[in-house]
């Protein structure tokens, strides 16, 4: 019964998939490196070879270069929203889905809509219109994507806000990286094609240092890589041994250690293309009557963070943590089970010897994976 709804499970999701239009993104590592440019390029080249596409929302930043390539093109009129007293414009979702071009561009995925709006973000948007069955090809810079975010402020000292999820990167047919050197890329920005000239210097002497755009560079270059290998194993190398890969990230209510682990599982469970589910197990001393109220609020937190980036859930009652792991994943089929390094004090090692080893023993009994994430 269980491996009928499965089957008809995976047949519906094939369903779906077929109704979605094409997605493509265009990533880069910084902002200024050609990504409206080139997705304006390609809009004109679509054009001239008979295809319907429509410009949905592109942001030129005041570049002359790139406001010039937009001449030409079909443009949907944007909505107007009025906003503390003031007129703004958002794209406009409805009126692509009612003219239902065969392609439409749509820039700044990470974008947040104003207040007011039918979605709060616009990668919302760009996914009611892939359901549609209209094709769309957007473009985001690397530090948005949201399993990267504490690499990108590790980086640059820069908690960037407005953020994706893995889960819409991994929705993407077609992944381009638009790629500069350091040097052309902080060549641009003294020229003033990317910022206004009483900009430049904040920019060069932040964001814009060498060192940061080698970095960013190479994480973007990493993601676009990962998801050519993940093209690879579905499309050419899958078979009937293929495995899905369902990875559970076992967290606790040391709220800093559990965001880790939540956002690296979601990282890598992005590169397999895999599901991945978060699981908490509460043992006596951690009962809502025992556990602080701060405590509480920030493993809340923590559980909505992990739903927002496509995992899923799961609470339960045990007093054996290593049992709880290993039932819940015998359960659901998982293949790998992603846990925390516990701090490397003698006292701490002492402590969780045992548990660790129950673990370990329960874990060789069966095929599922284990990685223990620093």
């Amino acid at each position: 019964m269980e491996e009928d709804r499965k089957s008809a499970d995976h047949f519906l999701d094939l369903i779906k998939k077929s109704r979605l239009g094409k997605f493509k993104i265009y990533i880069g590592m910084s902002a200024g490196v050609g990504k409206t440019y080139r997705m304006l390029q390609e809009a004109h080249t679509l054009l001239r070879n008979g295809i319907d596409v429509k410009i949905g929302y592109i942001e030129t930043h005041g570049r002359a270069e790139t406001s010039t390539l937009v001449e030409g093109l079909p443009v949907v009129p944007r909505r107007n929203i009025f906003y503390k007293g003031r007129q703004l414009t958002e794209l406009d979702v409805q009126a692509v889905i009612n003219l239902h071009p065969e392609v439409v561009v749509v820039d700044e995925l990470a974008h947040t809509n104003i207040e007011g709006s039918k979605n709060e973000k616009r990668w919302q948007d760009v996914i009611e219109i892939l359901e549609a069955g209209i094709t769309v090809i957007s473009a985001v810079n690397i530090q948005h994507i949201e399993s990267l975010n504490e690499e990108v402020k590790a980086i640059t000292g820069v908690d960037v806000r407005e953020r994706i999820p893995d889960k819409v990167i991994a929705m993407a047919d077609e992944i381009v990286n638009i790629d500069l050197t350091a040097e052309d890329l902080i060549t641009r920005l003294k020229e003033g094609k990317i910022y206004q000239q009483d900009k430049i210097q904040t920019a060069l002497d932040n964001f814009f240092k060498s060192e940061h755009i080698l970095q960013l560079r190479e994480l973007a270059l990493k993601e676009v890589a990962g998801h050519v290998v993940r093209k690879v194993d579905h499309e050419v190398h899958r078979n009937e041994a293929f495995r899905h890969e369902r990875f559970l990230a076992c967290i606790g209510s040391d709220a800093e250690k559990a965001k880790h682990i939540i956002r690296k599982t979601a990282r890598i469970a992005s590169y397999y293309s895999g599901d991945w589910y978060v699981l908490y197990v509460q043992t006596p001393r951690e009962r809502l009557d025992r556990i602080a109220l701060d405590k509480q609020r920030m493993l809340i937190n923590n559980f909505k963070m992990a739903t927002q980036w496509g995992g899923e859930v799961i609470q339960v009652q045990r007093n054996s943590i290593p049992a709880a792991i290993i039932e819940q994943a015998i359960k659901m089929n998982i293949t790998t089970v992603c846990i925390g390094k516990p701090r490397v004090t003698l006292l701490r090692v002492i402590l969780s010897t045992g548990v660790f080893n129950r673990l370990l023993n329960k874990l060789a009994e069966t095929d599922i994976d284990l990685i223990m994430l620093s």
